[in-house]
């Protein structure tokens, strides 16, 4: 009897499991069905034409008289831009009742003869459904295009879907679109972000609050407010690493599994280019549109960056914004190959709806010109669509190590408190331990890179940072 409870209790947890996922899944789809979200995506000009330039890039080979299928279609502008582009058929996969709201634009192209969506007439076929869920037959697809794209590349974990449509509905050596997302990680000094988080955690700490004692809350809200990632923009600037050692996590839409994007690590080797406070990670992504299994020939990122001397970039509004003409070094593209268009959401490009996000650390680190923070970043999904975040890192003295195989060799063990000394390899400082959930994000738009705020500090000293390097005089 005592056996049939254990087995009914785990039912029970996995059938309650079930409706609460079921419950965040509503949530999710409700939130989407509403154009004011849409209209916040539709409205991102880098996300928007960098999408429509991609596609038609991508078109003779890929789109033009090919089944497109576009997963998580919502107001279906990448359906649209599909057929604009010569589809011969398009299904738009749409879960929320945007849905029906797409569907009211091809009525009228449909049934108008002088709609300007004329073009779009019997091109799209909407299925109101999870990929995962589909009931109706749909043939192989040449193209899956998808904006499955959430906060550091994999928050609200719609790319499982991304890979789950691959599987199931792509044609082989069919295209993906995107083709690539990269996360880029790397330490940076934020002292007014800190110490405004720290001052809202030390409200808890009051004895008399109209004669209440709040201290028994005040670990709680600690643990609370440095385990809520911050999105928001930051300067540039600020990133105390040297920027060939920012960490670069590829993650290829072709060929990683559904396991794979669940249980992710990254190993992080930082080179310290500035003396100064490590206050946090920063994290952004990059997106790289391409055919199967074709190298980029010349990768094209926007020409208006603001770069580490502190050249700003000047907003535009060309149509070409996200030209595909040349690449970042000035080279000729290869005579009949075709550049891959590229996202960058970083700090140094335009800011987007996506913008970049921050950890901070509960205790910032005391970093000297010279020395490296190595270690790991692992995400772990969760059940509240989105990936639980761990950081392990260790401060050491820069010339004993040379590579990854040898940070990843000599670091202690995780339950080993690493020693100051070592005769046999690195110079241990510190090691510092971090927990953060990335589905806890709160916003802070305190940081304007258009306003005085950058303008002022473009040299180290403005953010409190030195280096030799930075300091020499001519």
């Amino acid at each position: 009897m005592k056996m049939e409870g254990v087995v009914t209790e785990a039912h029970n947890q996995a059938e309650n499991d079930k409706v609460q996922e079921s419950d965040r899944d509503t949530g999710y789809f409700q939130y989407y069905a509403h154009l004011q979200h849409q209209q916040n995506m539709l409205q991102d000009f880098v996300r928007t034409n960098t999408y429509r330039n991609a596609i038609i890039n991508l078109s003779p080979e890929a789109i033009k008289n090919k089944i497109v299928m576009d997963v998580g279609a919502g107001s279906g502008i990448l359906s649209y831009f599909a057929v604009q582009s010569g589809a011969s058929k398009v299904y738009s996969i749409e879960a929320s009742s945007m849905a029906g709201k797409m569907q009211k634009i091809l009525d009228d192209a449909n049934s108008n003869p002088n709609s300007k969506n004329r073009f779009l007439k019997d091109k799209i076929q909407i299925v109101k459904s999870k990929v995962e869920d589909i009931v109706v037959d749909i043939e192989k697809v040449d193209t899956i295009v998808s904006e499955p794209i959430g906060v550091l590349l994999v928050h609200e974990r719609m790319l499982e879907s991304y890979i789950y449509a691959r599987d199931k509905y792509l044609k082989p050596n069919g295209t993906m679109a995107p083709s690539l997302g990269t996360i880029c990680l790397a330490p940076i000094t934020d002292s007014s972000l800190w110490a405004e988080t720290m001052q809202k955690a030390r409200f808890w700490q009051q004895p008399e609050y109209y004669s209440i004692d709040l201290t028994p809350l005040s670990t709680d809200a600690f643990k609370e407010y440095f385990s809520s990632p911050v999105v928001g923009c930051f300067n540039p600037n600020s990133i105390v690493s040297s920027t060939e050692t920012i960490s670069r996590f590829d993650v290829d839409f072709y060929k990683i599994t559904l396991d794979e994007i669940k249980n992710i690590t990254i190993p992080v080797c930082w080179d310290i280019k500035f003396t100064g406070i490590v206050h946090a990670i920063a994290g952004w992504f990059d997106l790289e549109f391409n055919l199967h299994d074709q190298l980029p020939v010349n990768q094209t990122k926007y020409d208006n960056s603001t770069d580490f001397m502190g050249n700003a970039y000047t907003p535009t509004n060309d149509a070409n914004y996200s030209s595909f003409s040349s690449d970042t070094n000035g080279k000729s593209a290869n005579s009949g190959a075709r550049n891959p268009v590229t996202l960058c959401t970083g700090p140094s490009y335009p800011p987007t709806h996506w913008q970049q996000v921050r950890f901070l650390l509960p205790e910032p680190i005391a970093v000297n010109y010279g020395q490296r923070l190595v270690g790991k970043m692992t995400m772990v999904v969760n059940a509240s669509r989105s990936y639980d975040m761990h950081l392990d890192v260790s401060l050491i003295e820069n010339s004993f190590i040379s590579s990854n195989a040898q940070i990843q060799q000599n670091l202690p063990p995780a339950t080993q408190t690493p020693q100051l000394y070592s005769n046999n390899g690195p110079k241990y400082i510190r090691q510092t331990k971090c927990n953060w959930y990335l589905h806890e994000q709160i916003y802070n738009y305190s940081y304007n890179s258009n306003s005085n705020d950058y303008n002022n500090q473009i040299n180290p000293e403005n953010l409190n940072l030195y280096s030799a390097e930075s300091n020499n005089i001519n």
